[in-house]
């Protein structure tokens, strides 16, 4: 993860949000008082976002891992049309 200060950045964020969009690489924005803030890409935003909500769910991490256990012979080819 890069960093740039307040200054750099204000000059410079066109480029910077371009950096981010391009490379999915948050930069850190340093502020003089140490309360600094992430520019990441809309795009990661919502992945973290996504990642969040789906652990935030009892159960779903401990399923995840469970499925990467899983040899792949034992596992069914998705069918859309099949009912749960």
């Amino acid at each position: 993860m890069t960093a740039a200060t307040i200054s750099f950045a204000q000059k410079n964020l066109e480029r910077l949000v371009s950096e981010v969009n391009e490379s999915s690489i948050p930069v850190i924005i340093a502020s003089d008082d140490g309360k600094n803030a992430v520019l990441v890409s809309e795009e990661e935003w919502n992945s973290i976002q996504e990642t969040m909500y789906l652990c935030s769910i009892p159960g779903m991490v401990e399923s995840i891992k469970a499925a990467r256990e899983e040899p792949l012979s034992e596992c069914r080819i998705y069918d859309p049309n099949e009912e749960w």
